[in-house]
């Protein structure tokens, strides 16, 4: 275990002293510098509290008919965003959606539409009964006019379809949170990744499940651009955080390998922090992985595999996003309070390389407030364009997306006073101009513009 300061080393000692220079810095040119953009107000229909100066956009509700002639599926969840023709922005949008009627989801009121779908783009069938309706939807919004262009299917027949994330290379990895096998009247396994393209072309594409990468209830994943490693979290109590090192970067349907995040000298170490706070925050830790075999583990028990090699545990790993330097991801229910926390990974720079046991990737818990007032329970999350992460809480009702500062401060941004339903799938515009969320249920997609600060000594809205 070591401290911040040792994690920082020669050269971070100039970081940290820059820091402080910073720090300083902003204290001389406002004297009492403000994080985030003050008290929320309600607006007139109800629905939000936001920040003064800031205005929003609702589309793509639930059931609504959509250009290629589905419906609008529900549960909206985990995004990604990318630049489109003429200034667009291109979401690509999960369903957090099981199984069903034939005549719900994306074929609302109308079986033809199923009855005419290519079978070959439909992960599962249902046996004609009760086909998975989760999936993904595509989705072109003009950021500058602030209106819809288009929305289409473009992934269909999984399940729970959660978060997922963006790739280097300009595709979205949809994660299914499900581990249903193959029984009944389901004709596949479940609980993969599937790869969808980024088009504007109205168009469903092939479900091609990612088994290499495993098998296991998936939340989220990240890219390490550099090396083309991608982190995988696991959506349960007892979770593991992986990392799937692709036979050939960008190639994910080529196969690769599987492995689980270790605490170097700290063999089955817990990090949830539920009893005793083992891990106090700021605390960074050398990490080394260990490798998991039978990735597709028809028992669902790749984290008792991994826990049993020496794996770290994490509880709840849900929203992963990353940045050039490192990989930020949430553990839902962490801490004595079960509020949440947020850890950082920093690769090695021999990521994945002969080189990295000297050199290891080491992890910091970033954020545990403990107080469900200020932080509850975070579930997906996106980094700012400016460096802030932006959280969707999934807590007790009264949700709301707050931001943190890259000094680890956390203020408000969004509230939903409308219902008790979950923000979910945060990300902001290639731009930077418009921060797109979803309201889960019913589902709605909202975007948010406004006077953006990119530091603390920006004036308020």
């Amino acid at each position: 275990m070591t401290t911040r300061r040792s994690f920082l080393g020669a050269g971070g000692a100039i970081v940290a002293g820059f820091r402080g220079l910073k720090a300083a810095n902003l204290a001389d040119s406002c004297p009492n510098p403000q994080a985030g953009y003050g008290s929320l107000v309600r607006e007139p229909l109800g629905i939000l509290e936001l920040p003064r100066g800031f205005r929003y956009d609702m589309f793509s509700n639930t059931g609504s008919l959509m250009d290629d002639g589905f419906f609008v599926p529900g549960n909206h969840d985990s995004m990604g965003a990318y630049p489109g023709p003429g200034g667009t922005t291109i979401l690509v949008r999960n369903h957090e959606m099981g199984s069903g009627a034939v005549n719900a989801g994306p074929y609302l009121r109308d079986r033809g539409l199923y009855d005419n779908l290519d079978v070959n783009l439909v992960y599962d069938r249902g046996r004609g009964i009760s086909p998975a309706l989760g999936g993904t939807t595509t989705v072109i919004y003009d950021t500058k006019n602030h209106r819809l262009v288009r929305e289409s299917l473009s992934l269909t027949g999984t399940m729970r379809n959660c978060s997922g994330g963006v790739t280097p290379w300009g595709t979205w990895v949809s994660c299914e949170e499900n581990v249903q096998r193959s029984t009944g009247n389901f004709e596949r396994d479940h609980g993969y990744n599937f790869e969808v393209p980024v088009s504007t072309r109205m168009e469903v594409c092939v479900p091609v499940p990612l088994i290499a990468m495993g098998r296991f209830n998936h939340e989220a994943i990240a890219v390490h651009a550099q090396s083309g490693i991608v982190y995988e979290t696991e959506d349960r109590g007892d979770g593991l955080l992986y990392r799937f090192i692709p036979n050939r970067p960008g190639g994910l349907r080529e196969g690769g390998r599987l492995q689980a995040l270790a605490i170097r000298d700290r063999r089955s170490f817990d990090t949830r922090n539920y009893t005793a706070r083992v891990l106090p925050v700021g605390t960074v830790l050398d990490v080394t992985w260990v490798d998991i075999e039978q990735v597709e583990a028809p028992n669902d028990d790749l984290r008792a595999q991994g826990f049993a090699k020496g794996a770290a545990r994490f509880t709840r790993g849900e929203g992963m996003w990353d940045t050039p330097e490192s990989i930020f991801f949430a553990a839902t229910d962490g801490g004595p309070a079960r509020a949440g926390q947020i850890f950082r990974y920093v690769p090695s720079p021999f990521e994945g390389q002969r080189g990295e046991e000297r050199f290891p990737g080491r992890l910091e818990l970033f954020i545990e407030p403990n107080d469900p007032a200020v932080y509850d329970m975070g579930d997906n999350i996106t980094v700012a364009p400016w460096g802030d992460i932006f959280v969707c809480e999934d807590g007790g009702g009264g949700d709301a997306v707050v931001g943190v500062t890259p000094e680890g401060k956390v203020y408000p941004f969004l509230r939903n006073i409308a219902n008790d339903s979950e923000f979910t799938g945060g990300v902001f515009s290639p731009d930077g101009s418009t921060f797109f969320v979803n309201i889960q249920t019913p589902g709605v997609t909202i975007a948010v513009w406004g006077p953006w600060r990119r530091n603390e000594c920006d004036p308020l809205p």
